[in-house]
């Protein structure tokens, strides 16, 4: 799996005319999920992201975590983060993950984050997405189950 997380004053995501989820101070979650990706990476990617200490202490040093500032988070499928660029103009994308394999994974992925934060909200898998955001720092990290 792959993620890249925004540390961000607000997030939302739209679909069409509709705002189907949006937060406060927290963290903007983009994933993509692998052809081989199973529930195994999904908790440990969603380990490291809520145990990252990149939220802000009252020194203003990056030393505290999305559970210590009660951070909110804002999960949005991504698919487009297996992109291939190294051969031709237009990306391959077939080392992503099964749509309905990679639905299932998004899903257990954001249950991992409602368990251990009591709320997430989600944009809205498969569908063509607008995604507003405040990034805070800016801070943002790219991470890849492969790497962890």
């Amino acid at each position: 799996m792959r993620a890249v997380i925004q540390r961000v004053l607000q997030a939302s995501v739209t679909v069409g005319e509709d705002v189907v989820g949006a937060i406060g101070q927290g963290y903007l979650i983009l994933l993509g999920v692998g052809a081989d990706d199973a529930e195994t990476e999904a908790e440990r990617l969603w380990a490291k992201i809520r145990d990252l200490r990149i939220c802000e202490d009252e020194a203003g040093k990056t030393n505290l975590s999305l559970v210590q500032t009660e951070g909110e988070v804002l999960v949005v499928s991504q698919f487009t983060l297996y992109a291939d660029c190294r051969r031709g103009r237009r990306p391959s994308f077939t080392a992503a993950g099964d749509p309905a394999q990679a639905r299932e994974l998004y899903e257990y992925f954001a249950g991992l984050v409602r368990r251990d934060l009591g709320r997430v909200e989600t944009g809205s898998f498969g569908a063509h997405m607008q995604v507003s955001l405040v990034n805070d720092g800016p801070f943002t990290i790219v991470l890849d189950t492969a790497d962890l």
